[in-house]
This record gives structure tokens, sequence and C-alpha cells, in this order.
């Protein structure tokens, strides 16, 4: 009998150490699991801000006054700090994350709370005053429609759990 293939999981790549946050910063994360799944080849790694065409460092942007589904639907934009509408690029950007995940057939998403792309349950309000709210980025939207289950850096034993079941 064959042994069943790993369940791969997407990551956010600033999670992993790459400097691709929009200050060129990173968000490493070092827990016994990420380091587990690293090991056992099952981390698929990307920044969809950067897939999408953005540079690192970037000016930081946030989703006006709704979430990451109504920016796929079209009825929101992204805009950056500077008023430049960011909208394309990170529409681009996830739909290159759910093509990733899809080739490698990627269960679920860990991605960074709080970025207009990967928040999964809390994102900025879009007045650039550090105010945060209820919702999910575009990219994480984008997977979730998809069938993509979607943790933060903070449900490392949530996704375990979730992968054993």
């Amino acid at each position: 009998m064959n042994k069943p293939s790993p369940q791969n999981i997407l990551i956010s790549a600033c999670l992993l150490g790459s400097p691709v946050r929009y200050n060129g910063t990173d968000l490493l994360i070092k827990h016994p699991l990420l380091k587990q799944w690293e090991n056992e080849g099952r981390l698929i790694s990307i920044c969809p801000e950067v897939a999408g065409g953005m540079p690192t460092p970037r000016a930081p942007a946030e989703i006006i006054s709704k979430d990451g589904e109504s920016v796929l639907l079209g009825n929101s934009h992204v805009i950056d700090n500077k008023g430049e509408n960011v909208t394309k690029e990170f529409i681009l950007g996830a739909n290159k994350a759910l093509e990733l995940a899809q080739k490698h057939h990627c269960v679920a998403a860990i991605l960074t709370e709080r970025s207009p792309s990967c928040g999964s349950n809390i994102i900025y309000d879009g007045s650039f005053s550090n105010i945060q709210k209820v919702g999910a980025g575009v990219t994480a939207s984008l997977l979730m429609k998809n069938g993509i289950k979607v943790f933060n850096q903070n449900q490392l034993d949530d996704l375990n759990n979730f992968l054993i079941l």
C-alpha cells in the first residue's frame, strides 16, 4: 500500500525570513511545527505583493472601506499611503498565489495577519491610522474562495490539528 503524500502548505515568504514586507523586513517565526514542515519539504513560499510586481520596499497599502472579497468583486480598491491605486498588483499576486497553491496541491496556507494581501481575520481599515477591523485580505479571500484553508502565523497548532483530521 502506498503511503499518502504529505499535505503541502502555502506560506507567506516573510514568515520564513525573506525581507519582502512593505518596509523591507521579514516576520520570521520560529516554531517546531514550521521547522518540521520545512524539513519535510511541505512549505511552498510566496509573497503575493512581490509576485504581483510590487517592489521591496514599497509604500504601505490598505483596502479602502471593505475587504479582500470586495476587491476581487471590483467593489473596493487597494490604495497605498501616497494615494496610488495598487489593486491590479494585489489581484495579480493573489492569482499567482492561488496558481502556485493549486500546482503544489496545497490544502492550507499560513499567511501574515493584518496584511492587505494575507490577513485572514484582521486587516487595517483603509484610513492609514493604524485602526484594525475584522476582514480578510485579497490573497486570503481568493484562497478561501477556492477551498484552501487559511491560517495566520499565530495559528500553527490549529493548522496542525486541521492536517491531522
